[in-house]
């Protein structure tokens, strides 16, 4: 059995049961989505390709299911599509069949082998299988005139030590866990500048009058606002060379107006200078000649000096993530995936930090794997063995790249049921009624919330390009209704 078989065997179950989890009960219904995430016909605009795990060990056998659909611009799959499918592989892997058996590639006019992946009904099923040479291979899903689908899978040392965690190791979070309707708002100071994109952006308003964005998500069912930090992202090659949006002092300050919105703050510490996320997690700057010991000690001070500064104007946050999006890990390469010790130390270092300026506050562990049941089972397995402690799971789900709704469904329940943590879905782009339906679903009140990733510009449909709050924020008010005020 390769490590991504998706089928229950009898060794699995067995050593499931000895790490005190249970998997759901076979008969789980996962609800048909299909009314909200899929229409016969429409006008295509990407490729949407799905890989179920994107970790992999580099031993020639394991495998990964892919999944490739065309959407409209809602995202939603077209079920009448009949494209033709291109899927490219840069990097040693293949693509065979889902039962293991080689697609013959064809040449393009550029020369370039790709793997074709004919649609029924919409949808084509192969799989990507791991070379023999750990590697980060890219795995592309292209069609002429539409935005392409892509991953990058890392293949790690064949040999890496599997563990799996004790029944002690999975006791239950017993810090308190509040539910939230969130958003990252993390863009909003430089949007208020007139930075960029946003030069002739007119600001936020309702019914014709100016607003300010934080209260106007308050009054609209939003509990909680997520913000993004980076180390010195002022350095010339960070988010925000020579400015430093995003680094302390703008946190400090957002911070504060969360604080005087009645908010909840949930800080998300990048732990680099730039973009930290599946596909890069480089070191920042000042860290980058570090030795490993060093690298630990710094992210434990830096994580403690971060929080020490909030606390000292009355703004600590009421949950912490160690780092954005780690399935792959962070600070590479020595917390790369591909060494699970290094990535553990580390990730227990960013746990010391929060701990040592208060040890009842919430840390979150958040990879990018909503739908990926397989790879977050991989993951957290190996870290919750290796001494990794959280209280709270968080997790990304965009449709392009993780799966259906269906799958998001079928994971949370599988997760919740194994290792008893709250669990968010802490990034989504869409779907917002759906993914806090599926979340808040979970038995034993596991189900904590969800936060919309970035709603502030026109894209997210809750504000037109001048601004101006659209009746789809309304769907936030009921959230709020139904799930904080409400009954829990």
């Amino acid at each position: 059995m390769t490590r991504s078989s998706f089928a229950w065997t009898a060794s699995a179950l067995i050593a499931l049961a000895g790490c005190g989890g249970e998997p759901p009960p076979p008969s789980l219904e996962t609800p048909d989505f299909s009314a909200v995430s899929r229409v016969d016909s429409g006008t295509a605009v990407s490729v949407m390709l799905s890989a179920y795990s994107t970790t992999l060990l580099a031993d020639g056998m394991d495998h990964a299911p892919l999944r490739i659909a065309v959407t409209d611009s809602l995202g939603r799959e077209i079920r009448s599509a009949d494209h033709t499918i291109r899927i490219y592989v840069d990097g040693d892997g293949t693509i065979t069949t889902p039962e293991g058996d080689p697609v013959p590639t064809v040449t393009d006019t550029a020369g370039v082998p790709y793997a074709p992946a004919p649609l029924v009904d919409g949808v084509a099923h192969l799989a990507f299988r791991a070379g023999t040479r750990p590697d980060r291979v890219d795995v592309s899903a292209r069609s002429e005139g539409l935005f392409a689908g892509g991953h990058q899978i890392h293949t790690i040392p064949a040999d890496v030590e599997l563990r799996t965690p004790t029944t002690s190791q999975l006791a239950k979070t017993n810090r308190p866990v509040e539910r939230m309707i969130g958003a990252d708002i993390s863009w909003l100071p430089q949007i208020e500048s007139g930075d960029g994109l946003w030069a002739d952006f007119p600001g936020f308003a309702k019914d014709g009058e100016p607003v300010d964005a934080i209260q106007l998500l308050r009054d609209h069912g939003f509990n909680t606002i997520r913000l993004r930090i980076f180390v010195e992202p002022a350095n010339p090659e960070g988010y925000s060379p020579g400015v430093g949006f995003c680094g302390l002092d703008p946190t400090l300050e957002m911070a504060r107006r969360v604080e005087e919105a009645g908010m909840d703050l949930l800080l998300d510490f990048h732990y680099s200078d730039y973009w930290a996320d599946p596909q890069q997690q480089n070191k920042p700057l000042a860290w980058a000649e570090l030795d490993y010991a060093a690298l630990q000690d710094s992210m434990r001070a830096y994580t403690s000096s971060v929080l020490r500064a909030l606390d000292a104007q009355g703004t600590l946050p009421e949950m912490v993530q160690i780092g954005n999006e780690v399935n792959h890990g962070l600070l590479w390469p020595d917390g790369h995936i591909g060494d699970l010790d290094g990535l553990a130390g580390l990730l227990r270092a960013g746990v010391e930090g929060v701990r040592a300026v208060d040890p009842d506050l919430p840390v979150m562990m958040h990879i990018a794997l909503g739908g990926q049941n397989d790879e977050a089972r991989f993951w957290l397995d190996n870290m919750i063995a290796r001494g990794v402690e959280f209280d709270v799971l968080g997790l990304s789900f965009y449709s392009r790249w993780h799966g259906t709704l269906e799958d998001l469904h079928r994971n949370v329940h599988d997760l919740a049921a194994r290792y008893r943590k709250p669990i968010n879905v802490v990034e989504y782009g869409g779907y917002a009624r759906e993914i806090a339906d599926i979340v808040f679903s979970l038995p034993d009140g596991l189900g904590k919330g969800t936060a919309i990733w970035e709603p502030l510009g026109f894209r997210s449909g809750l504000f037109d390009r001048q601004g101006n709050v659209t009746d789809r924020i309304q769907v936030y008010d009921s959230l709020n209704a139904e799930y904080l005020r409400g009954p829990s």
